[in-house]
């Protein structure tokens, strides 16, 4: 996904006032996503105690891979339709999430298969 978002140019303009760092969980697997300007800096495994996060998606790998499917299921299509049917959560600093909503769906959906960039 690191790669892909440095090939979408139009993706790198939406988050261009982004530098955050947002943590990303996926069962029980930490991960410290780390933006600079709409670029991803770097991905730091955790758990950490001492990494400060703005906001948290939270979900499961299963849901996950519904959500990367080339055409998810109802529900699976959106970061907040998992929200809605239980399969994630969001924590921390919402207003910096929708702030940069579209830039983080967006980048989100980068995992998608058969994605173009």
């Amino acid at each position: 996904m690191q790669q892909a978002l440095g090939r979408t140019p139009h993706l790198v303009r939406l988050g261009r006032l982004f530098s955050d760092i947002v943590l990303l969980q996926v069962d029980e697997a930490e991960y410290y996503l780390h933006f600079d300007r709409g670029q991803l800096a770097r991905i730091e495994p955790g758990p950490s105690r001492k990494t400060p996060w703005r906001f948290a998606l939270r979900t499961d790998a299963e849901a996950l891979r519904a959500f990367w499917e080339p055409r998810p299921e109802p529900g699976f299509h959106d970061l907040f339709g998992l929200v809605k049917i239980e399969r994630a959560r969001i924590d921390g600093d919402i207003l910096a999430l929708v702030k940069n909503l579209r830039f983080f769906k967006e980048f989100m959906a980068l995992g998608r298969k058969g994605t173009r960039v």
